[in-house]
């Protein structure tokens, strides 16, 4: 599997031209599988969804002209025939992974039996936004800002070989800013990287690329 990894959708040029790389053709030849699942927790999540679908949010995703998109929606996956879901994926060129609730995404991920799945898919090219990206890692570290739970890690999907905190220093997100991702950064036993909103990570068979219009960076143990 391909992956395009963003703190914030497709927001530059340079993001941009790496996806219709991955893709190996124009976005507007391509199909794609929007999945908005990690949304669903979060207060107003229902609309949140149907804006993400719609491409009315500020993390461009589904509003790139795509030839055709659907919804994958994984709490509704156990429902139904696994060779008619499956067949679905496996014939799609993009799945974009809507941020979220990282924990609740993981879940899903899982019972839905998409994780299983993932690793199968080669040419497919998996596109996340901030929960939706940090999800591929084995662990995965979420901030808060909250002096008594200001770093909570837990198991991640393992589909790349490091971690990832999005929104590096932007003002919405004051629990991600470097001097706090500096710290939580000790208690990650792996490499991880720290983006902002302007960047993305690209992963091809285990190659890492930055793609960077801002600032990142990366910390090693």
């Amino acid at each position: 599997m391909k992956f395009l990894l963003t703190s914030a959708g497709i927001q530059n040029t340079s993001i941009h031209n790496a996806l219709v790389n991955l893709l190996g053709k124009p976005i507007a030849e391509s199909s794609a599988l929007c999945i908005p699942t990690a949304i669903y927790p979060f207060p107003g999540g229902p609309s949140m969804a149907y804006r993400f679908i719609r491409g009315l949010t500020a993390n461009p995703m589904c509003e790139l002209s795509w030839k055709s998109l659907g919804v994958l929606e994984l709490t509704a996956l156990p429902s139904i025939k696994a060779e008619y879901w499956i067949a679905a994926v496996q014939e799609t060129d993009a799945l974009l992974v809507q941020g979220g609730d990282v924990f609740y995404l993981c879940r899903w991920m899982q019972e839905s039996g998409l994780a299983d799945l993932l690793p199968s898919l080669r040419e497919t090219v998996y596109v996340g936004v901030s929960a939706g990206s940090m999800v591929t890692a084995p662990i995965f570290g979420e901030t808060y800002d909250d002096p008594h739970k200001p770093f909570v890690i837990d198991k991640g999907l393992g589909l790349v070989d490091f971690a990832l905190l999005p929104h590096l220093d932007h003002k919405d997100h004051p629990e991600s800013s470097i001097s706090k991702v500096e710290r939580m950064a000790t208690e990650v036993p792996m490499p991880l990287y720290a983006i902002d909103d302007q960047t993305a990570i690209k992963v091809v068979d285990g190659a890492i690329e930055v793609i960077s219009e801002g600032h990142w960076k990366l910390f090693t143990r």
